[in-house]
């Protein structure tokens, strides 16, 4: 198929249990002028023989099957394959709506963007079906162009890049690639940023679109062990704005951004993983407002609060937040002796007494 409408990408990875009712989505979209990119990152199950009935019975599927190298690397090859004049992304355990390409499509054309953002669900599908709306697109945001580096709401949302469809030519000339870590995780968030980082016309409809699984046991919003790959991630992003100097100011919404995700991964690992993750997060930060890239100003108070602190003593932060509200002081103690051992138990008790 030559210059389809869209080209739709579907990174597959041992997802034998959740592909047919994805791939059933992209073959009935109401929009018929696709094509659909199935790129196999050496999976060991089923997979492989399940893309190919589709193959079998729809031309417009097609397969890229590659040894095992990760998200980012499945990623980019489906970009240099995409024949589209758009490009859309759907991940190989969640669903679209029938008409989510059409939607997207048509707002994208007729407002000449070259981003179109959507709304979507949670999805889970036991111990019975579920869908719980997540309103990334609000009323605010919504049904007018917006150049989003001048209004960087976007910025701040889950990155969701399932739920949007881009303009190859955008894409490529811009040069916006996904980062090839093997083994990563998370490399949805270095995209996402250089998209809002180099759009000037982006378009948002609150339709929601796509059921994003939230029971897939095997994602790696489950995985403790990708404990550093958010900070591969903003490093990149480090990476894409000292090589387009002109976006500078955009820094301190990055280091905004940073703090959130890195909170958002600390408090999803485990003890002591959260222990070892603190202490980056500090010395990143640190280091970030030593570089004067950290604007605390854009920061929302309690942020601001909790980052003096964590930055004075991580593990004593940490040791807080392991401690809950009701529990005595004295429980406090034992456990921070725990955590840290008796320095730790003595800072505590020098910061309370200095308060």
């Amino acid at each position: 198929m030559s210059e389809p409408l869209v080209s739709l990408l579907v990174p597959i990875y041992n997802v034998e249990k959740y592909l047919r009712q994805c791939l059933d989505s992209a073959r009935n979209q109401t929009l018929e002028d696709i094509e659909v990119i199935c790129i196999n990152d050496g999976s060991t199950d089923s997979s492989p023989s399940i893309i190919r009935e589709y193959m079998a019975e729809d031309s417009r599927f097609r397969m890229i099957d590659k040894a095992n190298s990760g998200y980012g690397a499945s990623m980019n090859k489906g970009l240099d394959a995409a024949q589209g004049k758009y490009i859309a992304i759907l991940e190989s355990d969640d669903y679209f709506e029938l008409d989510a390409l059409e939607k997207l499509y048509q707002a994208a054309e007729t407002h000449d963007a070259e981003v179109v953002k959507a709304n979507f669900w949670f999805y889970w599908s036991k111990p019975e079906e579920r869908n719980e709306p997540f309103e990334l697109v609000s009323n605010d945001m919504a049904e007018h162009l917006v150049n989003p580096q001048i209004e960087t709401e976007i910025f701040y949302l889950k990155p969701s890049i399932w739920s949007a469809l881009y303009r190859r030519d955008f894409l490529k000339d811009n040069g916006i690639r996904f980062l090839e870590t093997p083994g990563a995780s998370f490399q949805d968030s270095s995209f996402n940023f250089k998209v809002w980082a180099t759009a000037t016309k982006a378009y948002y409809i609150q339709d929601e679109i796509l059921h994003y699984r939230q029971d897939n046991e095997s994602s790696s919003i489950n995985s403790p062990s990708k404990v550093y790959c958010v900070c591969d991630e903003y490093a990149e992003m480090d990476r894409f704005l000292a090589s387009h100097p002109e976006k500078a100011s955009l820094k301190a919404v990055e280091e905004k951004m940073k703090y959130d995700t890195y909170m958002w991964n600390y408090e999803r690992l485990t003890e002591p993983l959260r222990r070892q993750f603190i202490v980056r997060f500090a010395e990143e930060f640190q280091r970030d407002i030593e570089s004067q890239y950290v604007d605390l100003d854009i920061f929302d108070p309690w942020k601001k609060d909790d980052l003096a602190v964590m930055l004075t003593d991580p593990i004593l932060f940490h040791a807080q937040r392991e401690s809950p509200e009701e529990e005595g002081y004295g429980k406090k103690l034992v456990r921070f002796y725990h955590i840290g051992g008796p320095s730790l138990v003595l800072r505590a008790l020098w910061r309370k007494i200095r308060r």
